[in-house]
């Protein structure tokens, strides 16, 4: 199935039945051709795409590896993968500082509480860093591949 870059509209054949220009774009030479290198069939590029799977974590990340155009490009699944093994690791580090934080809290009642509160600010604006420079960097062109959870991703991407 073809998408008309003129009007969006799907179908067959040579011609748009919306609009009535070529599905193929414009005439020859004529500057209205196919959609741009690395854009899918719906008119997502692919690093708007790769950005877009860290922005709900595990959610878009999972959605962009059902989508159809885009789960056949690999540096879209790269990035949907990092973003549900980041968010995965992210939820087990809270668990484990929760506990952590429970059994300081028993035994050292209020400096542990602080230093548990101070730890877990730090852990959170880490985080939110991560985030955030994962996401411009993509959105840039640029690919950033974390430590231990990128290789896993690039493994998984194929």
């Amino acid at each position: 199935m073809a998408f008309c870059v003129h009007c969006g509209a799907s179908g067959e054949g040579a011609f748009c039945p919306s609009c009535g220009k070529p599905l193929g774009g414009g005439p020859a030479g004529g500057g209205g051709g196919a959609a741009p290198a690395g854009t899918a069939a719906g008119g997502m590029t692919d690093n708007v795409a790769g950005a877009l799977c860290y922005l709900v974590g595990v959610i878009t990340g999972i959605l962009f590896l059902v989508l159809e155009p885009y789960n056949k490009k690999r540096e879209v699944r790269f990035h949907a993968f990092q973003s549900i093994f980041l968010n995965v690791a992210w939820i087990v580090l809270l668990i484990v500082l929760g506990i952590v934080s429970m059994a300081i809290g028993m035994v050292v009642p209020v400096i542990g509480s602080v230093v548990i509160g101070l730890l877990s600010f730090v852990v959170w604006i880490g985080f939110l860093l991560v985030w955030v420079i994962l996401m411009v960097k993509t959105f840039n062109g640029s690919k950033l591949v974390l430590p231990v959870i990128g290789p896993l991703a690039e493994k998984q991407a194929g």
